[in-house]
């Protein structure tokens, strides 16, 4: 195994061809709340907490924009851990304080004081704690005094602890000089006052209305991919799936008001039709379900029900297939495009005298191949449906994780042309993603056993390739190229949207040199790299 040396060659040939779904207020999706600057003519909007998806784990993100009341153009974007409750633009200096915050689930009342500088576009956590506060409301009493309403630390025997706060007053001599983590607990101490929880999402909507009236609440592409016609379908949160004219218009729109909408996508051999799976709210008990779809119309032609929750990925000869995701969502779910098997992760448990230890992960293959229609009891899947593996025709291929004591989580991948996987993940840690914890492998099919690793910080949201480069997008904006051989850096750099960063949610490589981006913001970027 070979450890990839950074050697970056930078590409003078990217370039951002079209964007699809771009609107005005883009970044932020749905918004929350809306707080304008008459003097300055901007508009801070914050957007709905939504799930951002890095493939082998999703996180939470709130984003914050900052645009021209004029030109509506975004002038600086932050993405919050927290949701966001309130906005605060400095009297006199270019900075906007946004304060974000939650309740946990169980006692505590976190979230974070941010300063985003509107000039440099870099965001500071200003709360020295590592929980933090969750803050209801701020205001500037003047250029150095900052008046922050928070929420109790907790709800442990309070019973107003969700009516009621605290109020304190930090002041700073410049506040953009302030280093980050530097309000210390002390400084946060005040009386308690009443602390109604507003809701400013009618605010917003209408605020950002009275702007345009073509802003659209998008969010998370999931799934994108382009036709020989050169329409390109997407699925994303709430629509089951979209198709765009070669000319940048929508064609047709499916929305999934009973599910979070389509995440996988494969297109028919003849392009007439397209598998999509959907993906049902986490706290629903409903089973997944799998839609074929008209592409001229988006009419829905055929159903599945699966057993058990399942990826709906692309075979090496074009057919959809479903692949197992496992039980515990996207962090035990590979996607392997191309596979020439439907390829999964699959964890076993390891029985000791009294209790089941940890489980034991493997990479696991299934044979395609359907059974023979005659052959196949009646009310069974047709020879034309993709069909659902059953666990006896599974074969453990070797253990997931190449480094043994390690758990790996799964992500993207692809089966190479002579038969290699290149797939994505992360070493599981109770901690979070720790430095160097995001990987990209090429391994034997056969073996397990890796010819090279390339590792990262960031969570991998999407990966494809051609028969030159591996691509990879990462979750704080990246898009890596790697050369397949050896997992020598070709190229790295930061997607940008007029100079703004975009995070994308899923990739596609339409053709040599030909990418397929999806956004978090509900964008797809069609790009070339030749």
């Amino acid at each position: 195994m070979t450890t990839p040396q950074i050697r970056t060659v930078r590409s003078t040939r990217f370039h951002l061809d079209r964007i699809l779904g771009d609107r005005p207020f883009a970044e932020i999706g749905d918004p929350a709340l809306a707080v304008a600057d008459e003097g300055r003519r901007l508009l801070a909007v914050a957007g709905t907490t939504g799930a951002f998806a890095g493939l082998h784990g999703f996180g939470m993100i709130t984003p914050v924009g900052v645009y021209g009341a004029d030109d509506l153009a975004c002038r600086a974007l932050l993405h919050a851990r927290h949701p966001v409750h309130a906005l605060a633009f400095h009297p006199r200096l270019p900075l906007l304080a946004v304060g974000t915050g939650n309740y946990d689930g169980g006692y505590f009342f976190e979230g974070e004081l941010l300063l985003l500088d509107l000039e440099s576009g870099t965001a500071t956590s200003l709360f020295e704690d590592g929980l933090g506060r969750q803050i209801l409301g701020l205001e500037w009493l003047d250029d150095q005094r900052l008046r922050v309403l928070m929420a109790p630390p907790d709800d442990w025997d309070d019973e107003d602890a969700w009516t009621e706060g605290h109020v304190a007053v930090v002041r700073r001599a410049d506040w953009r000089a302030v280093p980050p983590r530097s309000i210390p607990d002390e400084e946060l101490a005040g009386p308690r006052v009443a602390a109604p929880r507003p809701d400013g999402r009618e605010h917003a909507r209408r605020t950002l209305s009275g702007l345009s009236a073509d802003w659209d609440p998008r969010r998370n592409v999931r799934a994108v991919e382009e036709l020989a016609d050169g329409r390109i379908l997407t699925t994303l949160d709430g629509v089951r799936l979209e198709s765009w004219l070669p000319g940048g218009g929508r064609q047709w729109t499916v929305p999934d008001d009973s599910a979070d909408g389509g995440r996988d996508v494969v297109v028919a051999a003849d392009e007439r039709s397209a598998w999509v799976g959907l993906k049902r709210p986490a706290w629903e008990s409903r089973p997944q379900s799998v839609v074929r779809l008209a592409l001229d119309d988006g009419t829905q032609l055929d159903h599945l029900t699966p057993s058990a929750p399942v990826s709906v990925v692309r075979g090496a000869h074009g057919p959809a297939t479903l692949a197992p995701a496992g039980p515990h969502g996207e962090p035990c779910t590979l996607r392997i495009r191309r596979g020439s098997r439907i390829y999964f992760r699959k964890t076993e448990p390891v029985p000791d005298d009294m209790w089941p230890k940890q489980g034991e992960a493997w990479f696991c293959a299934v044979d395609p191949k359907a059974e023979p229609a005659a052959d196949r009891p009646r009310g069974q899947v047709p020879a034309d449906r993709p069909r659902e593996p059953v666990p006896e025709e599974a074969a453990r291929l070797f253990p997931y994780s190449w480094v043994p004591g390690e758990t790996h989580y799964a992500g993207p991948g692809i089966e190479t042309a002579d038969g290699d996987l290149v797939h994505a993940g992360a070493v599981h840690h109770g901690h979070g993603l720790q430095p160097g914890g995001s990987f990209v492998v090429r391994r034997s099919a056969t073996t397990g056993e890796p010819a090279w690793v390339f590792r990262t910080d960031r969570r991998a949201t999407g990966l494809d390739a051609d028969a030159e480069t591996v691509y990879i997008t990462y979750d704080d904006g990246e898009l890596v190229a790697l050369d397949p051989d050896d997992g020598t850096v070709r190229e790295r750099r930061q997607l940008t949207v007029r100079a703004v960063r975009v995070l994308p949610t899923a990739l596609t490589v339409a053709g040599p040199g030909r990418l397929l981006i999806g956004t978090s913001d509900g964008r797809v970027l069609v790009c070339t790299t030749r």
